[in-house]
């Protein structure tokens, strides 16, 4: 499984990029949602071209566009690609709006790793 990570906060990204690693996942990972939805366009592409899947893994709170923005932009260009939204944000509307929006999973920090791992074999 290919995932794709778009977090600014470099510990959370380093953890998940580890863990994910040690499960045999390939990770690919970026700070800014801009730079974040290039790679989902390209992710999106292979996945057209050779069937490997890629899971996005979407902090809501990126330095230079929202990961709401993110969301919107990638279903808007019809990328089909599963997005886990990984965020701070916990309240019940901030949960509605990232589903509304286009995300298959909401996922609050703080999180367990197995439950992550749990949520992306469900995606």
């Amino acid at each position: 499984m290919n995932i794709l990570i778009i977090e600014d906060d470099r510990r959370i990204s380093d953890f998940l990029q580890r863990g994910l690693r040690a499960e045999g996942m390939q990770v690919r990972v970026t700070q800014e949602g801009h730079e974040g939805i290039i790679f989902a366009q390209e992710a999106w592409q292979n996945f057209r071209n050779s069937g490997l899947p890629t899971i996005i893994i979407l902090d809501l709170m990126l330095p230079d566009i929202s990961g709401l923005e993110v969301c919107q932009t990638l279903r808007a260009a019809l990328i089909q690609l599963p997005v886990l939204m990984l965020t701070a944000l916990t309240t019940v509307e901030d949960r509605i709006a990232g589903l509304r929006l286009g995300a298959d999973d909401y996922l609050c920090k703080p999180f367990d790793f197995d439950e992550l791992l749990a949520r992306l074999e469900a995606l």
